[in-house]
């Protein structure tokens, strides 16, 4: 097996260098290509001066899916993993791997987390979505067989949020299983005190409808999980304004954040769909542009 590993990467040096220490330590022979940008914290130069990275690439736009697209147009391996800049490989994480694609061409594994309290770590989730049952898998922390890759053309960079969720749907419907490894390991070290921030609200739900709109069409799958999913925001907020904790005026305009995003991520899932009818659902992929870096350094 020839494995590269895809790490992008935004001003996070410190956290980067240890992952790729990791990489170093637990797999030497992996080809690394490291995705940056636009980084203003010394990263270029850090890795510039590492003899552990295959390949660099410099992108000026900076979302998750073009990051990842433009590491992909990188790699030569036959198996390509997808690590987080601040994700750390746990020993046991590549024969995790190897285990996991005897079973499936596609293998995740869990996140261990040290808080304040201990240590946290997620489990494999798998949701019925009409007539499919779809596994999503750990968005940091997850390797592909290349043809695999090839059959998905990436990941949709339309979604600036959920890029791996709608991989996971177009996944299930071109019948690729996803294997679970706990072996496959990464570690995160970070100090939490319990709090909560906020995202923004239609950017959430516009991904979610164009995500649900683009693989199912106007169907129940489709309407049930938006709905549901506003429905159980709504009361959550309801339930803030009746204690005090949150201004009528924010649930209004949060719910009118929602409904104006759902309605514009619908309408985008539809053009999508239309434009892809392709098993790939993917207008917006690999094979879209071919312009996403900006500068490359290839040590191979």
């Amino acid at each position: 097996m020839d494995l590269s590993v895809v790490v992008p990467t935004l001003d996070g040096r410190d956290q980067l260098a240890a992952g790729l220490d990791a990489l170093t330590a637990h797999v030497p022979d992996a080809e690394v290509v490291v995705v940056n940008g636009p980084s203003t914290d010394g990263t270029t130069g850090m890795i510039r001066d590492r003899d552990d990275v295959a390949v660099l690439v410099e992108v000026s736009t900076r979302t998750e899916n073009v990051a990842r697209n433009a590491g992909l147009e990188a790699v030569t391996g036959d198996v390509v993993a997808i690590l987080r800049h601040d994700f750390v490989i746990e020993p046991s994480w590549f024969d995790g791997l190897e285990d996991g694609l005897d079973e499936a061409p596609v293998v995740t594994g869990p996140t261990h987390r040290t808080l304040d309290g201990g240590m946290t770590t997620e489990e494999s989730e798998t949701k019925r979505i009409g007539s499919r049952e779809v596994t999503y898998f750990n968005e940091g922390n997850v390797a592909f067989r290349r043809p695999v890759l090839d059959a998905l053309d990436g990941f949709d960079e339309y979604l600036e949020t959920g890029g791996d969720q709608d991989a996971a749907h177009r996944l299930a419907g071109l019948d690729y299983a996803v294997a679970w490894r706990p072996a496959m390991c990464v570690r995160q070290e970070y100090s939490a005190d319990g709090g909560v921030t906020t995202g923004d609200r239609g950017a959430e739900f516009r991904a979610l409808a164009y995500r649900l709109v683009k693989n199912y069409g106007v169907r129940p799958a489709a309407a049930t999980g938006t709905t549901r999913r506003a429905l159980r925001d709504a009361l959550g907020a309801g339930r803030e304004v009746l204690r005090g904790d949150l201004p009528p005026t924010e649930w209004f305009a949060s719910g009118r954040a929602v409904v104006t995003g759902t309605a514009r991520g619908a309408v985008d899932g539809l053009v999508a769909r239309a434009r892809d009818r392709s098993p790939a659902r993917n207008p917006h992929g690999v094979s879209d542009r071919s312009d996403r870096a900006v500068a490359l350094y290839d040590w191979r």
